[in-house]
């Protein structure tokens, strides 16, 4: 009977108004909040200037550094993502190097290695010229966008090998040469693939650029810790650049959302709000299109003008051996930079790694000091333990807050929905600030180790993106088997536990993997709090040494990849196993 009333939607709209009335009445009058909010801190002059002005100008940095870095990053993406799909063996070992060693080290160390190691490569004269041209700006910038120019290389290239490779085959034995293959029969079609988890990139390339502020960058994550220091305004900080963060995400997501609806093929005779929004926006570059394809085609070369010139008759005939001069050279160029990082690796210093590694893999346990996690265990070890524990928690949160956003109920789906697209949309340093100096300590009043609160909030964030990979694998599922299991007489929780999730599970594991590996890499963020993991016992380590920094951070990225290159070959192994019929397409 109570089940009938709550498929209506008068009923869950009426209790979604009890929870928002609920969680209201509590705040306003049975929580002690203990403290005076200061809202006009942003728009008066105070003791150490305009609070609000500091805001917007790092909110203009961190725009600027996002357009900039998504530039370089879409350039390295398209080259690199091309690259990979090489017949000649040298450019595709190349390319999955880049892609390998980018992907599986966390970009904070990669911003160290190339603010603090990467400079000590050049000569002083020239390290010093170096540093006067706002050098950590385009650290951040440059190391962003090669960052996610690594993901971006996969995505171009997944997209490209998801075309059919019967049509690849097709366009070339209709004569068309690889620079018209991939222009007019694999990118257009390749585009609708690749354009929606492109644009995830984009936007995490925005949340990506708040790692700029731990080499000095003072983008809009440093001015609310400005803000923060100076003011002492935890809550206003915090939330103000919280609301900030949304702004963006959900500006990109509305741009994203308006071309996806433009490359969606529509059927005849229906046209959606947002389609009708798109036309208009992209009218213009259709009116550019037109324009210059009529001037092209007036000012083409009548049929009996079409004579090949000797010029362009040797140009045609010599360019096997340009092409095969520009493999030659490639290869060339390739062992000369393998000498110098040969080279570079035998100058290294191994007595102090050696000296120094057991410090990098378990700090100082079990001779740690009673202020420090578990006997001071820290260090590599710290960073497992850490990602053990958040990913077991989120899969946990994961799996009922996926179930819940695959209800029909509103009362159950909004609140899941809202939980996601709130922390999907922030930056994981402004989720692990929330958690250390907000939720625990000022609504929990709860004091508990900088190790632990880390973890709780990895757990909270990655449980958003588990849910989101519950709920496609649940969607995945055809919706007659549900309605079989259904019809036979199981209960929903009985489907879900059966016949859904079982299922589900397969098409999950190796995205699971993948979040593992993500939360290991991002791990080296909870140095911003303080909890002793890899990135934080190298930071220490180097601060000790001071004139190391190259052997130091080296070691540190060959740790984090090592494991994360086994772990991602996992999963790359399952997603064979669980997808056989993937073919790697050649060009």
């Amino acid at each position: 009977m109570l089940k009938r009333y709550f498929e209506k939607a008068w009923v869950q709209n009426l209790t979604l108004l009890a929870m928002l009335g609920l969680v209201v009445c509590y705040f306003t009058f049975f929580f002690e909040f203990k403290y005076d909010f200061d809202w006009a801190v942003f728009v008066t002059e105070g003791q150490y200037g305009h609070m609000g002005h500091l805001m917007l100008n790092g909110l203009n940095l961190t725009l600027t550094i996002t357009i900039y870095s998504a530039v370089i990053a879409l350039l390295f993406g398209t080259i690199f993502g091309l690259a990979r799909l090489s017949s000649f063996k040298p450019v595709y070992w190349f390319a999955t190097c880049y892609v390998e060693l980018f992907r599986n080290t966390p970009l904070l160390i990669q911003l160290f290695f190339w603010n603090f190691a990467f400079p000590y490569a050049f000569p002083d004269e020239i390290r010093f010229k170096i540093f006067e041209l706002d050098f950590e700006f385009w650290v951040a910038t440059i190391g962003c966008g090669i960052f996610t120019g690594a993901f971006m290389a996969e995505i171009i290239r997944a997209g490209i090998q998801s075309i059919p490779k019967g049509l690849l085959e097709a366009s070339y034995s209709s004569g068309l040469n690889f620079t018209q293959t991939l222009r007019k029969v694999i990118l257009p079609l390749a585009f609708r693939e690749i354009i929606p988890p492109l644009g995830s990139e984009f936007l995490n390339n925005m949340k990506n650029t708040s790692l700029a502020m731990t080499i000095g960058v003072t983008e809009l994550f440093w001015s609310m810790q400005e803000v923060l220091s100076l003011t002492y305004r935890t809550f206003e900080s915090i939330t103000a650049a919280t609301v900030i963060y949304l702004i963006l995400s959900l500006t990109i997501a509305c741009i994203l959302n308006i071309v996806n609806e433009k490359l969606k093929i529509m059927p005849r005779g229906e046209t959606s709000f947002l389609r009708r929004i798109a036309d208009i926006v992209f009218m213009p570059f259709g009116l550019i299109g037109s324009s210059l394809e009529y001037i092209f085609w007036y000012f083409r070369k009548p049929p009996e003008a079409r004579t090949v010139s000797p010029f362009r008759r040797l140009l045609h005939t010599s360019v096997k051996t340009l092409i095969q001069a520009a493999k030659t050279l490639f290869v060339i160029a390739l062992l000369y930079l393998i000498y110098l990082i040969i080279m570079a690796v035998a100058a290294f210093n191994f007595d102090v790694i050696f000296a120094n590694l057991k410090s990098l893999l378990i700090w100082r346990f079990p001779k740690g000091d009673d202020t420090e996690f578990f006997m001071g265990l820290g260090g590599l070890s710290g960073s497992l333990l850490i990602s053990i524990f958040s990913i077991s928690g989120s899969f946990i949160i994961g799996l009922f807050i996926g179930m819940g956003r695959t209800a029909k109920n509103r009362a159950i789906k909004i609140p899941c929905m809202l939980y996601i697209e709130l922390v999907r949309g922030i930056p994981l340093l402004l989720v692990i600030f929330w958690f250390y100096q907000v939720v625990l300590d000022f609504v929990f009043k709860i004091d508990i180790h900088a190790f632990w609160a880390g973890t709780i909030a990895l757990t909270f964030f990655f449980g958003a993106y588990v849910a989101e990979t519950v709920r496609g694998g649940i969607e995945n599922i055809p919706v007659g088997q549900v309605e079989a299991a259904k019809a036979s007489g199981l209960s929903y929780f009985q489907t879900m536990r059966k016949i859904v999730l079982p299922q589900a599970l397969k098409q999950m594991l190796p995205a699971l993997v993948g979040m593992f590996i993500a939360a290991f890499k991002d791990t080296s963020l909870l140095y911003i709090i303080g909890v002793m993991d890899l990135t934080r016992a190298a930071y220490a380590v180097n601060n000790r040494l001071m004139i190391y920094p190259f052997e130091i951070y080296t070691t540190v990225v060959v740790l984090y990849f090592m494991f994360s290159y086994i772990m991602s070959l996992y999963a790359k192994r399952l997603e064979r196993k669980l997808s056989p019929e993937n073919i790697r397409i050649e060009m």
